[in-house]
């Protein structure tokens, strides 16, 4: 907006950094990473490889947290496994969970003018939004405006359906208002408001609290002082066009990624499928479900998330007349990586590297929101159109 200068963000810290999303994402836009960290040796392979040694600090983080240099953007995919609908969910209880109060020390000690964070979309709904509803208590109890979205890689360009909650936080000194600048979501998205959200958006004191809530938090939100608003909104009004797996794939392909021989036997006793489930083409299942059993993938729609479990690395794909795995190349292109971004490490290591890592475009879509002061209007809705009504900042 014209009201506010500009966010001047230079230098950027980067935790749990794995491949690094994130720095390749702030290259782009011209901010130094000052400082990294990453426990994970082969992650740290490639990292140092692809950026140089000297910024990034091998290690435990809770040994390591006093080296941390001043910054103006701290950036986390803070461990996601705890909270992974394919892993066990033990959430906080997870020691790799309790890893979360390292950014919350860092935050109240060195207080960043701002900080973006990434989990996965699960996050929100664990054990009705117990956990969530921890962190971001603890969040909102720091000198910070806090804003959350769902975001989903396809949104962003990329052929995967990968569905991650991003969470930015502002210091409250950032801005001249006390109402929390909206950044993640836009004016024509607070247009979809009805009457009685607009009313409580526009209502601190109507705002719920966020110890009390006991349910799945909503897609989007604010936060601030123990209390949030969220809303589901339906529409993503910064997306760009999709595209499919089959533009992304490699024309000559090693015979080591081949199954087509192991998968015609097994297609015996698949049933036929192919429809879409989330942009994704199902071909065959064994039982005939959207995920279950031995399944069958085109390449006319989007990748399935890319994890790091060693078994979704041997999923099969109908190209052309054969059935193979998608190769270590093509799953760098689905989450937006250079073709050789882990080559310093085997094959069957990179698959875990790039299903763990966060799309680069997808955190360069939220620092942009950031540095550009996407600040979303809030204006009068069709049912408020004759009323007088403004906020410090409304326009």
């Amino acid at each position: 907006m014209d009201n506010f200068e500009l966010p001047i963000i230079r230098a950027t810290v980067e935790l749990f950094s794995g491949i690094g999303g994130f720095r390749l994402a702030a290259q782009e836009r011209n901010i130094q990473t000052v400082w990294a960290n990453d426990s994970c040796p082969k992650a740290c392979n490639v990292y140092q490889t692809s950026f140089g040694n000297k910024e990034l600090k091998q290690g435990d983080i809770r040994e390591l947290v006093n080296e941390i240099p001043p910054h103006d953007l701290l950036t986390a995919g803070f461990p996601c496994q705890p909270f992974s609908s394919a892993g066990k969910k033990d959430g906080v209880r997870d020691p790799r969970g309790n890893l979360f109060e390292i950014i919350v020390d860092i935050l109240r000690k060195q207080k960043p003018s701002f900080f973006i964070l990434e989990n996965v979309k699960r996050l929100l709904s664990m054990e009705e939004g117990n956990h969530f509803a921890k962190i971001l208590s603890q969040l909102a109890s720091l000198d910070y405006h806090i804003e959350w979205r769902v975001v989903n890689a396809m949104d962003f360009g990329l052929p995967q359906n990968r569905q991650r909650v991003v969470i930015i936080g502002a210091l409250q000194n950032d801005v001249e208002v006390d109402f929390p600048l909206i950044r993640l979501a836009s004016t024509e998205n607070l247009s979809e408001l009805p009457e009685s959200s607009f009313n409580r958006l526009t209502d601190f004191d109507s705002w719920l609290k966020i110890k009390a809530h006991s349910q799945r938090f909503p897609h989007w939100g604010i936060a601030k002082d123990g209390r949030f608003f969220g809303y589901d909104f339906t529409h993503f009004y910064d997306r760009i066009s999709g595209v499919t797996l089959r533009t992304i794939l490699e024309s000559d392909v090693d015979t080591q990624f081949d199954f087509t021989e192991s998968t015609l036997k097994r297609l015996q006793d698949s049933t036929p499928v192919n429809h879409f489930v989330q942009g994704v083409q199902i071909l065959y299942n064994q039982v005939g479900g959207a995920r279950m059993g031995y399944t069958v993938f085109g390449i006319d729609g989007v990748a399935p998330t890319l994890t790091s479990t060693t078994s979704r690395h041997y999923e099969r794909y109908k190209i052309g007349n054969k059935y193979r795995r998608l190769t270590n190349v093509e799953y760098a292109r689905i989450q937006g990586f250079p073709d050789n971004h882990c080559a310093a490490v085997s094959i069957y290591d990179q698959y875990a590297l790039f299903g763990n890592a966060i799309p680069p475009v997808m955190v360069g879509w939220v620092m942009d929101c950031i540095l550009e002061n996407r600040v979303a209007k809030i204006t009068m809705p069709k049912f408020e159109q004759l009323q007088l009504f403004s906020l410090p900042y409304a326009l």
